[in-house]
C-alpha cells in the first residue's frame, strides 16, 4: 500500500460521494481534552451527561477504538438555500424558524451511508482494514478533529469555519489504523470580530471559544427535557427547534453557496411553517411529518412545548390565540405551562398603554 496515493485516492472518492472536504489527522486531542473538561468544570453542558459520562474516551481515539492512528474526517454541505432567506424568518410575527440543518433528511444516517461507501472503496483497495464510521453518535471531538484535518478553524461561536465556505456543513469520521499522512492543521482568522457574540439572542457565547450551552437557544429547545427558564422565552422568539444566529451574521459566511444534495432539501414546509398552524398537530401528525428528520427527536411534548413559547412572542390574532388555547388543554402539564405563559404575554400587550 503507497499511504500518499491512497490518500489522493480517498480525497477523489470522498468528492465522488457528495463530501465537500476531506482530511486526515493524527489521534493527539490532548488540549481539547483539557478545553472539555473546562467547560464540563464549570457546567456548561447543563443536562448534556453523556457529555462527561466516557470520560477520556473522547480525547484518546484508541480507547474509544483500539488500534486507531488516524481519523479521515469529512464534512458535507447542508444549506439548502441563500442564508438571507432564513435572515427573513427570523423572529416572523406568524412563522416559525427551524434550524437550516434539520429541514431534510435526518444527517445521521445521509453522512454515515456515504462514510461506510467510502470505507468500502478504500478496503477494496486495501484489502480488510480497521475502522468504524461515526456521525455525531458516540463520545467524538469531531470539531477538533476537523481543525487539526484542515477542514476549518473552531470560531467564537465554537462551531467549523471554513474560511473558503463558511460554516453551513455537518461533520462526520471515519477512525481507522490506516497509516495515512496527515494534513496541516486549520489556523484561526476570526481576529477581532464578535459578531456571533453580539447577535446571540440569550448571550449563550460568554466568552471567544466558550459557550454556556444552559443559555443556548438550540440547548433549550432540543436537549433541555423540562420548562424553559423564563428569562430565555423572550430572547427566543420564533425559535422553535435549534438557532442559527451565530451562523447567519458570521462574515465568513458571505461566502457560503447553498448545497445541491437532495436530502437537506426542505421537507413539509417546515422552512415557511405557520405556528398557529403547527399547533394543531397531534402526535401521530408529528410522528409522520417528521419521519427521517432529526427533529423527531424531540418528541411531540418538546415540539408543543417550543410552539407555545414562540406563540407568545408572535403577533397577537385570532388564529393565535386559538392556538395557544388549544395547547393549554393538551394533557401535558408542561406545554400548559407554556401555553399560559404564552396567554400572559397576549394578555399584558393589550393592557400597555397606546
Amino acid at each position: 500500500m503507497d499511504p500518499i496515493k491512497l490518500k489522493r485516492d480517498i480525497e477523489a472518492w470522498a468528492g465522488e460521494l457528495g463530501f465537500q472536504g476531506v482530511g486526515v489527522s493524527d489521534t493527539d486531542l490532548a488540549r481539547a481534552g483539557e478545553r472539555l473538561n473546562a467547560w464540563l468544570d464549570r457546567g456548561y453542558h447543563g443536562e448534556m451527561a453523556y457529555m462527561q459520562k466516557h470520560g477520556s474516551k473522547r480525547y484518546v481515539p484508541a480507547e474509544l477504538v483500539p488500534d486507531t492512528i488516524r481519523i479521515i474526517s469529512v464534512r458535507m454541505d447542508y444549506l439548502a438555500a441563500p442564508q438571507q432567506e432564513a435572515i427573513d424568518k427570523l423572529d416572523h410575527p406568524e412563522l416559525a424558524y427551524v434550524s437550516r440543518y434539520a429541514l431534510g433528511r435526518d444527517y445521521h444516517k445521509v453522512l454515515r451511508s456515504r462514510l461506510q461507501k467510502l470505507a468500502q472503496k478504500i478496503e477494496a483497495s486495501t484489502g480488510p482494514f480497521g475502522y468504524r464510521v461515526f456521525v455525531d453518535s458516540a463520545p467524538v471531538l469531531e470539531k477538533p478533529i476537523a481543525e487539526k484535518a484542515g477542514l476549518g478553524w473552531i470560531g467564537k461561536h465554537t462551531n467549523l469555519i471554513n474560511r473558503i465556505d463558511g460554516s453551513w456543513f455537518f461533520l462526520g469520521e471515519l477512525y481507522t489504523d490506516l497509516p495515512l499522512p496527515v494534513d496541516e492543521p486549520a489556523s484561526e482568522h476570526c481576529g477581532s470580530c464578535r459578531a456571533c457574540i453580539d447577535v446571540c439572542p440569550t448571550d449563550a457565547i460568554v466568552a471567544p471559544y466558550k459557550l454556556d450551552a444552559k443559555r443556548c437557544i438550540s440547548y433549550l429547545t432540543i436537549e433541555h427535557g423540562s420548562a424553559i427558564p423564563e428569562e430565555f422565552r423572550k430572547p427566543m422568539g420564533n425559535r422553535i427547534y435549534g438557532c442559527d444566529d451565530c451562523q447567519l451574521f458570521c462574515p465568513w459566511n458571505k461566502f457560503a453557496k447553498p448545497t445541491g444534495e437532495a436530502d437537506f432539501a426542505p421537507r413539509h414546509g417546515l422552512d415557511n411553517a405557520d405556528l398557529a398552524d403547527l399547533a394543531t398537530w397531534g402526535e401521530e401528525t408529528f410522528l409522520t411529518r417528521t419521519e427521517g428528520s432529526a427533529i423527531r427527536r424531540i418528541g411531540h411534548e418538546r415540539f408543543q412545548r417550543n410552539i407555545a413559547v414562540a406563540l407568545g412572542n408572535a403577533e397577537r390574532s385570532p388564529d393565535v390565540m386559538r392556538a395557544i388555547d388549544q395547547l393549554d388543554s393538551s394533557p401535558s402539564s408542561l406545554v400548559r405551562e407554556h401555553a399560559n405563559w404564552a396567554k400572559q404575554q397576549h394578555d399584558d400587550e393589550r393592557r400597555l398603554p397606546d
